[in-house]
């Protein structure tokens, strides 16, 4: 199964996403430890996520390789045919978004176990910002499964 053109919330800030907090070791006095921790918003952005994905039809994960692609939309801002005078095709680039590598990584958390079985197994990952087009703030994801190769046995025994 592939999944193609699904629109999902814009994710959330790997800042927001986990936090860390420390705590003192019991019985000790100066013993101190960190622990990270997926926030409250992110288990809220996760659950938002599979029951989209479960409504596109995605029962069961797709299993193995696989090629995935986002297209990230920001939100345009009100003042953006100023911003496009003044900057020309380039305007888009004053825009606030997150950056490709935290969407990454918060995307590919959340879709585990739900639409993908494993993150570890992306082969390719293409991440494109979008121009804001007025549709609001969103991703657009498509997967594609990769099919295993199959070799000749003649050529394995020669």
């Amino acid at each position: 199964m592939n999944i193609s053109g699904l629109v999902l919330p814009y994710p959330v800030s790997a800042n927001r996403y986990w936090a860390t907090r420390c705590y003192r070791v019991k019985g000790t006095r100066n013993t101190w430890r960190s622990m990270t921790y997926v926030t409250k918003e992110a288990e809220a952005y996760r659950e938002q996520v599979k029951a989209i994905v479960r409504a596109y039809g995605v029962t069961t994960p797709i299993e193995g390789r696989v090629t995935v692609g986002i297209r990230l939309y920001p939100h345009r801002p009100l003042d953006w045919k100023l911003r496009m005078r003044k900057y020309g095709d380039c305007w888009d680039d004053t825009v606030q978004c997150i950056d490709a590598g935290n969407c990454e990584k918060v995307m590919s958390d959340a879709l585990q176990g739900v639409a993908i079985s494993n993150d570890a197994l992306f082969r390719k990952l293409v991440i494109e910002r979008m121009e804001p087009d007025g549709g609001g703030k969103r991703l657009v994801l498509w997967v594609e499964a990769i099919a295993p190769r199959v070799y000749q046995q003649e050529l394995l025994e020669a």
